[in-house]
């Protein structure tokens, strides 16, 4: 299972958080973006309730993670 993850991140606080997110297991790419969104990750896991718990609990932990959107892919 794919999700694309839009993160907004604190200022002055982007690089720090970047590379923390780059380290947890399950984040395949990291995206800066322009926009409304900072950045975008890709997340990889076997089940949907292992990919909430990425977000909720190692993704969204991070200090300067101040807000997160997750778009799940699918197959149709």
């Amino acid at each position: 299972m794919v999700a694309f993850v839009l993160i907004k991140l604190a200022a002055g606080l982007e690089q720090k958080v970047l590379t923390q997110i780059r380290q947890v297991k399950g984040i395949k790419d990291v995206y800066l973006t322009f926009g409304g969104w900072d950045a975008i990750l890709t997340a990889e896991s076997d089940t949907l309730d292992k990919l909430s718990g990425l977000v909720v609990r190692e993704v969204r932990a991070i200090h300067g993670v101040q807000h997160t959107e997750t778009l799940v892919t699918t197959n149709v």
